[in-house]
């Protein structure tokens, strides 16, 4: 799975870089690098910002991908669960390359509707990564990760359950909410109202173990 991610990592990089290059000379001098939650351009940059934040960004999200595991300490291992965190660390790639097509043809003057292209996008991760997420198994970097989590394998198993569905249920939901044009208030709202679910989730079930008797001691 290591290699895969490496591979899959590299081309989507290299594509990414190609893409960059090809456009590169026809972009002016200042090129949009931010838009706000109706779509407007908010900020710009030097072009060659682009290179950094594309091709740049992804090599970085890529090598922390493969480093993190590595520093983890012993008792919060990733090998259980490794090929669920490389592809999860591989959505988040394809996705920053995805933002940079989009930035691209924004730059060289398309017309892009940053704002739902980027919350389709992120939608489609939600349902991607939300998916597998029951199989995540306790760490640092990857889950929900609240202090009634880390302190019991129970609480981690059950809140990360109910936070796969809940997921996936949110990308749905977001989707419809981009292709029937919901204002972008409405739209952050179906995509994020999953978490603070999961989090108060993580507390009612550790209370509730708790106050059973039967929270197990890490």
């Amino acid at each position: 799975m290591k290699a895969r991610f490496i591979v899959v990592c590299l081309v989507l990089i290299a594509v990414s870089s190609a893409i960059t290059w090809h456009f590169y000379p026809a972009l002016p001098e200042s090129v949009p690098v931010h838009w706000n939650a109706a779509g407007e351009v908010d900020g710009v940059g030097p072009r060659a910002m682009l290179w950094l934040l594309g091709p740049g960004l992804m090599a970085l999200v890529g090598l922390l991908g493969l480093v993190l595991p590595w520093l983890s300490p012993r008792r919060y291992g990733m090998t259980a669960f490794e090929s669920t965190y490389l592809y999860s660390t591989g959505v988040v790639v394809a996705l920053l390359a995805y933002i940079h097509v989009l930035v691209l043809i924004a730059a060289t003057g398309g017309q892009v509707a940053m704002d739902r292209a980027v919350a389709a996008g992120m939608c489609i991760v939600l349902i991607l990564l939300g998916n597998p997420l029951g199989k995540v198994r306790k760490n640092f970097y990857l889950g929900i990760r609240t202090p009634w989590t880390l302190s019991s394998d129970r609480v981690w198993y059950a809140t990360h359950r109910l936070a796969a569905r809940l997921m996936v249920a949110s990308g749905v939901m977001g989707l419809i909410g981009v292709l029937v044009g919901a204002p972008a208030w409405l739209l952050l709202l179906l995509m994020f109202w999953w978490a603070p679910v999961a989090v108060l989730h993580s507390l009612a079930c550790y209370r509730r173990l708790e106050k059973a008797g039967t929270l197990e001691s890490n």
